[in-house]
């Protein structure tokens, strides 16, 4: 929590605060998100200068008081980052330091956080790191015991013990935080149930290394790696007999390189891997990183939704779906790849090295796609050219430069944008378009079913928004996640998959809709399960993840098939 906090004040500061923005010290223990700090323009100094501009924030390990007063004197506004479970350490040892306590502060006399601390003890401060250290301290009248809110709960139990039964006078302040608490303790859990550990976070972050002797003394092969181009070192021939890997990191890893890391391992795993599980993967990642298979999705789900709307002559629909839907997520991702780098950067690099082929194949497609709605008439034609061109405009700006005071320059832009509109594309181009060709007009039950494909839609594009959450916010996207935050938005597509289901049950039963709604349940219920799976940690963002997600559009066309074939 105070990791995420601390490099979300900073990405947010450009914009609320004077800029330049700076910090004090590394924000946190971290080379990748210093790295990007530092393309951003926010850059890190150690020592004050004589006079300072701009905003300057403090690392979430905390610094002296006194630090933070001569920020200020030279001319910095001070923004303070400090974990606020550093900050409750800190308010301790004030407190008690004004009454006369002598302070024993458990931890790393080198680490940022120790020296923030001993900033509020003063000359009452004393910094061990071991028991043996704390046993030749001499004996105070009063004081308290704290901890480093990262510092290893083994060596802290049995600091508390050894004081109490010497020193009962002394007082304790639990001040390890909760999260490194569970995480440590999970981490034991995890090694005694898997083969191999790895362990992701800076070679310079003390809570990692703790991490990695946890699962070491648990006897398993623990590997520290700082990110995905680490794993080229290790040595998996050591690996070949393990069945299960865990995955685990430390407090400073941001969720994105974790994912980096699972994906990396999860594809060098695979390709060692002989038979059909390696072809199989192989042509999941193929089709996931061509758009082939949402593209499959696309024409599935315009066939469940022709069917839904009492259409026979489905098959040209579904070729302009399938047309559209390649080419517009080619192009997308072709002129957007700023977050790709971070959340899927097997599909940067290989857009990278593929640009001119899947140019090649987005233009082919887009003009196959309108070439076969101008045999069906005139209006399709049109309508699908307008939708081309709005999907084309998303990544252009679309509001003059001399507009200087309107932020959101390009559609992209505006905050939340991304994932309505490839819903309400996909919802046009699979449900609007069939009947509005074929009869001219649309009623109201036409709207339903193509509210029913949106939500679905929806769903699946907000869902992969949430696992891509850090990385959007990296490069700026503003996605509905980011604005309501994954607990909420979780919350969210479960309501709208509930509200999803009724109404397929409700439209198929007052036979506003035919049967089909009974069994197209499956659908919504399906991406259900999936996110359950996902929030109990039963998934994780993969290829097999994402592969599983596009597959509801192709399970909708396999039950509406399958439905006509008994019906």
């Amino acid at each position: 929590m105070g990791v995420r906090r601390a490099v979300e004040m900073v990405l947010d500061s450009p914009e609320e605060h004077p800029n330049p923005i700076s910090t004090y010290g590394s924000l946190i223990h971290n080379p990748q998100v210093i790295e990007i700090l530092e393309e951003k323009g926010i850059s890190a100094f150690n020592e004050i200068p004589q006079q300072g501009f701009g905003t300057v924030l403090i690392r979430a390990h905390g610094v002296p008081p006194q630090t933070k007063d001569q920020l200020e004197e030279v001319g910095f506004k001070v923004i303070d980052a400090t974990c606020p479970r550093v900050i409750k350490v800190q308010t301790i040892i004030k407190k008690h330091t004004k009454k006369g306590y002598a302070t024993i502060i458990v931890g790393d006399k080198n680490h940022p956080e120790i020296i923030g601390l001993c900033g509020y003890s003063g000359d009452k401060g004393h910094v061990v790191r071991s028991l043996d250290e704390l046993k030749v301290l001499p004996a105070f009248e009063n004081a308290i015991i704290v901890a480093q809110t990262t510092l290893n709960t083994h060596l802290w139990r049995s600091i508390k013990k050894w004081a109490a039964e010497n020193h009962p006078h002394y007082k304790f302040f639990e001040t390890i935080c909760d999260s490194t608490k569970r995480r440590q303790a999970e981490v034991q859990r995890l090694a005694e149930s898997v083969d191999a550990v790895f362990v992701v976070g800076g070679t310079n972050s003390g809570n990692t290394k703790r991490l990695v002797d946890i699962a070491r003394q648990t006897g398993k092969p623990a590997f520290h790696i700082e990110s995905e181009a680490d794993l080229v070192d290790i040595n998996f021939k050591t690996l070949s007999a393990a069945r299960q890997i865990g995955i685990t990191a430390g407090a400073s890893t941001p969720n994105w390189v974790i994912k980096k890391v699972y994906r990396a391992l999860e594809a060098l795993l695979f390709k060692r891997k002989q038979g059909w599980r390696r072809l199989l993967f192989e042509i999941q990642r193929a089709l996931l990183l061509t758009n082939i298979y949402v593209s499959i999705g696309a024409g599935a789900l315009c066939y469940a939704c022709a069917k839904l709307q009492g259409i026979h002559q489905t098959f040209p629909y579904i070729l302009i779906s399938m047309l559209y839907v390649q080419s517009m997520h080619i192009l997308n991702h072709l002129t957007d790849t700023r977050a790709d780098r971070f959340n899927d950067p097997d599909r940067a690099k290989f857009y990278d090295n593929h640009k001119t082929l899947l140019t090649i194949l987005a233009i082919f497609s887009g003009a196959a796609g309108l070439i076969i709605a101008y045999s069906i008439g005139l209006f399709p034609f049109m309508a699908l050219l307008i939708m081309s061109i709005m999907g084309l405009s998303y990544n252009l700006r679309v509001v003059p430069e001399w507009l200087a005071n309107i932020k959101s320059r390009k559609l992209r832009d505006i905050p939340g944008s991304k994932t309505l509109l490839i819903a309400i594309a996909w919802g046009i181009v699979t449900a609007v378009l069939p009947p509005l060709s074929k009869f001219g007009t649309i009623n109201w039950i036409n709207v339903l079913v193509a509210l029913w494909a949106i939500g679905i839609v929806f769903v699946r594009t907000a869902f992969f928004d949430i696992l891509d959450m850090q990385g959007d916010r990296l490069v700026g996207k503003e996605t509905i996640p980011i604005l309501l935050g994954e607990k909420q938005s979780m919350r969210v597509l479960k309501i709208i998959l509930v509200v999803l289901t009724a109404t397929l049950v409700f439209s198929s039963a007052f036979k506003l809709i035919s049967s089909l709604g009974f069994v197209l349940i499956l659908c919504p219920v399906f991406i259900l399960l999936i996110i359950l799976a996902y929030e109990r940690a039963l998934m994780f963002p993969g290829i097999r993840l994402e592969f599983l997600v596009e597959t509801q559009f192709l399970l909708a066309g396999i039950i509406t098939f399958a439905w006509i074939l008994v019906v």
